[in-house]
């Protein structure tokens, strides 16, 4: 251990976990092509990946630990950092779109379309959390712009245009944040750190089928052992991801069940098809030997052949619309006799046209004594091809907060573009004004602001960056994300004011002064006059002298109400008007200047307002809540 070299900057060490087997790659750019030095592979005792997604963290740290100490060994170097592929089959893609309101006519930014995509690929996410049920953090692989409007007009680039509305319409994709975390995770039990994330059909796919082939309309599948993995290009980039459940292992299943055999011989007979002629001989689960013709094994696989093939094809019709130029079929499972014919077949392509990959492998990738040409060996390849030659920006760490940056996406890299693929959203870089807060008092609509956002914190390298600012190789950078402002909050008596003297309903139930208003909440006001205050006396008072009253001929007439179940008899008004609900308050029995709860005011079962005029024999309720 202690004469082993340390891992130097330029040495690549690639990590394949698939779902049988562990593969490293351990190599040097040279030149414009990778010089392998070293590969090694290592299947899984049992099942610890299930269609692609580990399972068994520590099975699998520990699996790849193995395969690092071996390669260790023979080379005499002190393996740290790996590069690793994440699934195709976790991919998930969603639409959406965000408008951003300008306070005023003006010209469009980098700043503002950096905060138009990152609320449009936000928005894309939220989508995909609630079609999705339960909450999961998602992380960026990447997005493309759909559509630009501005001021609804149809825009292929914003930037100099003058206007005041702005939206974008993206296509984006997402890994769930547990498929990142459960391979960061087994590399740190495995005592490596990770120094760059791709997907594993993109990976396949810069080994199989090199960047100036990509004009073409090409596909790359990679049949693994629980999924297939599909990518396609066009126009010199990769313009498509998709994946089949179906891939080896259903081809593995037919023979156990056909020759009553466990799975790990099952695997033995499928790869010595190709080795031998006529029989294989195996232990079935009764313990007997047996020879199995190769011809019979042949004759049992071609259903999930059939079936695998199928979907292949489906798969490329549904991303791609026609059949592409040509198709490349790599992993393990691409090596089965026959199959290429019948992805072919169901494509509606010549047979020439459709190609175990591999024969490519040689423009960007050499040894000098190991033999690479495998087409199972293209995702390990890919990801150490990837990383070493620079295809992909994520070969290089960018540290967030201290910690290695999660990367996915090959082109030139913003803050903001890092920021999205490590979890954070558009509220978090530029936040939320708090909610509004509206009401209605006595008829007329009131709003009430919402407090500002407090700014994110974005520096790099210690000094202050936008969210369209380039991020590069070996950047540190610093993020506190926005806070968001506090909602609009106000109290009824805050509403009306501490001038304010007399009674007030909220939403047709007497409240009290330190009730909190809600969204919505309508608000009636009986206002009173004050008290006078009492002057105080420059000397003794005389009484004044009643006026004189004639005697009263008749007996006033009456008015008859119920209240609260009681009935209430009270004198007609001297002017003639009628008696309102406002009026009956005195002689509900109850404090209004000690309200602890709110008050509803109904009349003969319908709640009515302090001016509600009341009739005879009317029965009136007014009661705490």
């Amino acid at each position: 251990m202690a004469d082993r070299k340390a891992q130097d900057r330029e040495l690549i060490y690639a990590l394949d976990i698939g779902t049988r087997s562990v593969v490293g790659v351990v190599g040097r750019p040279v030149g414009d092509r990778l010089k392998v030095l070293d590969v090694e592979m290592a299947e899984h005792s049992k099942r610890a990946m299930m269609d692609g997604q580990i399972d068994d963290i520590r099975q699998v740290g520990a699996l790849a630990k193995a395969v690092t100490e071996r390669l260790e060994s023979r080379l005499g170097i002190k393996l740290e950092r790996v590069c690793v592929a994440a699934a195709g089959r976790a991919l998930r893609t969603q639409k959406g779109s965000f408008t951003l309101e300008l306070p005023e006519e003006q010209s469009i930014d980098a700043e503002q379309i950096s905060q138009l995509e990152a609320g449009a690929v936000s928005a894309a996410e939220e989508a995909l959390q609630s079609d999705g049920g339960d909450r999961r953090q998602m992380f960026l692989v990447g997005y493309t712009v759909a559509q630009y409007r501005l001021d609804n007009y149809p825009m292929v680039n914003l930037q100099y245009h003058t206007g005041r509305k702005a939206e974008a319409d993206v296509v984006a994709t997402f890994l769930p944040g547990e498929v990142v975390e459960s391979l960061y995770a087994a590399m740190r039990t495995a005592g490596l750190q990770v120094a760059s994330m791709t997907l594993e059909p993109i990976a396949a796919m810069n080994a199989a089928i090199p960047a100036e082939l990509r004009l073409l309309n090409l596909a790359l599948v990679d049949i693994g052992a629980g999924t297939t993995d599909i990518a396609l290009c066009r126009d010199g980039s990769v313009v498509g991801y998709t994946m089949a459940t179906v891939a080896g292992d259903e081809i593995t299943e037919a023979i156990m069940r056909t020759f009553l055999v466990d799975f790990r011989t099952a695997e033995q007979v499928k790869r010595a098809m190709g080795e031998s002629d006529e029989l294989i001989r195996v232990r079935n689960i009764l313990g007997q030997e047996e020879r199995i013709a190769v011809n019979e094994v042949a004759q049992t696989i071609q259903a999930p052949m059939d079936k695998l093939a199928d979907a292949i094809a489906k798969q490329i019709l549904g991303v791609n619309g026609t059949p592409p130029s040509a198709v490349f079929l790599a992993g393990g499972g691409s090596k089965l006799a026959g199959l290429r014919e019948k992805v072919a077949v169901q494509l509606e392509m010549d047979e020439k046209r459709v190609a175990i990959a591999g024969n490519n492998f040689a423009l960007s990738v050499f040894s000098e004594s190991l033999e690479l040409e495998k087409p199972e060996y293209a995702t390990p390849l890919g990801i150490a091809i990837s990383a070493g030659l620079g295809l992909l920006n994520d070969s290089y760490v960018v540290t967030l907060n201290g910690q290695t940056a999660k990367l996915f996406r090959n082109g030139v890299l913003t803050l903001r573009d890092i920021l999205l693929m490590n979890g954070y959203s558009y509220a978090d870089m530029v936040g939320k004004t708090g909610k509004n807060l509206t009401v209605t008092l006595d008829g007329k609509r009131l709003v009430f602001r919402g407090e500002p956002a407090v700014p994110a914190v974005l520096r790099v390298n210690d000094e202050e960056a936008a969210l369209s600012t380039v991020v590069h190789a070996g950047d540190h950078i610093h993020f506190i994300p926005a806070s968001h402002g506090q909602p609009a909050a106000r109290t009824l008596g805050e509403l009306l004011g501490e001038n304010f003297y007399g009674k007030a309903m909220v939403n047709n139930a007497i409240a009290p002064m330190d009730r909190p208003l809600a969204q919505g909440d309508v608000v009636l006001t009986l206002r009173q006059t004050p008290p006078a205050p009492a002057a105080q006396a420059a000397g003794p008072v005389q009484p004044e002298a009643p006026a004189y009253r004639p005697p009263a001929q008749t007996r006033p007439r009456q008015v008859h109400l119920i209240l609260n179940g009681e009935p209430l008899t009270l004198p007609k008004k001297e002017d003639g008007s009628p008696y309102y609900l406002m009026d009956m308050l005195e002689y509900s029995g109850i404090d209004f200047e000690h309200l602890d709860r709110p008050v509803h005011l109904e009349v003969n079962g319908t709640e009515r307002g302090f001016q509600f005029a009341l009739k005879e024999q009317d029965s009136v309720s007014i009661t705490l809540d």
